[in-house]
């Protein structure tokens, strides 16, 4: 299949590197001159807790998008969320018509922002459980062992021969399968991160730290459950995460059961591997976060449907406040344990 990837950090490197190893024709596409150059000079070295692989996709600057002309059969938006209209928009042009289609492959809520550019009738959304990292050119790594990797699904729930045809390429990256609930699933991973990313980013500590700590978790517990509620508000079906029911995170937060909770999440932070949530990422190369768009989505949604979410208001204002470029701490949770209190 001949697939245009929009960002090439982490995941669109992972999953880009690996389909071009399935045989797959792949072209990454990144304003990040040294990691292009070095793809385009040596491959892409593609990590993961088992092997190394050198592969091959094509690798191309942003500014040298003019020079393809065979269009794509699909686009991979893999940018930041706040990128994703720009980057849907670049593609235009190059996504064939009009049985071309674009798949949404970010954190967040943002299928509908890019079906806004790209056309409801053009667009998927794909929810990402894979754990990678990007900190050099021309390396990426997958960092968890997690048995799924993909779900594929069309906004309306259907059934599609696109959503199964991505489903099967994916199969070279990791597991996947067809989601007929694309929205519950989108909210059950935006819980994933809002219960880690911006604790990850603040603090310093990885992924299995954030679920394995009791005094870090008992946050995450918080911040999932203001997540379920809204998500539930909205009328969604939510999914486990992290192996656990939203509703015993529910349950959890509000005092019952919570040392069964803490317990589940902390053998689920054992297939977690060495990985940084992509806000830490984010932080740790000083550059500008998603957290509006992550907690901050929850926190927004919240107050539309009158659903409190203060954790996550509270995680929003310290990393707004911090800005770009602040260094990791473990006293920046510091306002957030005392709302434990």
């Amino acid at each position: 299949m001949r697939i245009g990837i929009v960002g090439a950090g982490a995941v669109g490197s992972v999953v880009g590197g690996l389909l071009a190893r399935g045989g797959h024709d792949i072209t990454l596409i990144d304003p990040w001159p040294e990691h292009i150059s070095k793809i385009q000079r040596d491959g892409l070295i593609i990590e993961t807790p088992r092997e190394t692989h050198v592969t091959h996709p094509n690798a191309i600057h942003i500014c040298d998008l003019p020079q393809i002309h065979k269009p794509f059969e699909a686009a991979f938006i893999a940018v930041k969320s706040y990128d994703t209209i720009w980057a849907t928009a670049l593609m235009l042009n190059y996504v064939a018509h009009p049985d071309g289609f674009f798949v949404d492959f970010q954190n967040g809520i943002n299928d509908e922002r890019m079906s806004s550019v790209a056309g409801k009738e053009r667009s998927l959304g794909c929810v990402i459980t894979i754990g990678v990292g990007c900190y050099e050119p021309g390396k990426a790594i997958r960092t968890d062992s997690y048995s799924l990797g993909f779900k594929v699904g069309e906004h309306d729930g259907s059934n599609t021969a696109r959503a199964q045809r991505i489903a099967e390429c994916l199969t070279c990256v990791a597991p996947a399968e067809v989601t007929t609930d694309l929205w519950g699933n989108r909210w059950s991973k935006l819980m994933v991160n809002c219960m880690a990313n911006a604790l990850a980013g603040l603090s310093g500590y990885g992924t299995a730290e954030v679920r394995t700590i009791p005094e870090i978790t008992r946050l995450a517990i918080q911040l999932g459950a203001e997540t379920a509620r809204v998500a539930l508000g909205l009328g969604h079906d939510l999914h486990p995460v992290a192996g656990v029911s939203p509703y015993r995170i529910i349950d959890a937060a509000e005092g019952r059961k919570v040392e069964e909770v803490l317990k589940a999440l902390r053998n689920a932070g054992s297939g977690g591997g060495e990985g940084v949530p992509s806000l830490g990422q984010d932080v740790r190369k000083k550059r500008r976060t998603e957290i509006a768009y992550l907690n901050g989505h929850v926190s927004e949604t919240g107050r539309q449907l009158g659903i409190p979410t203060p954790f996550n208001d509270r995680i929003v204002a310290i990393v707004e406040d911090l800005g770009i470029g602040f260094e990791c701490d473990p006293a920046h949770l510091v306002p957030l344990q005392e709302m434990l209190s």
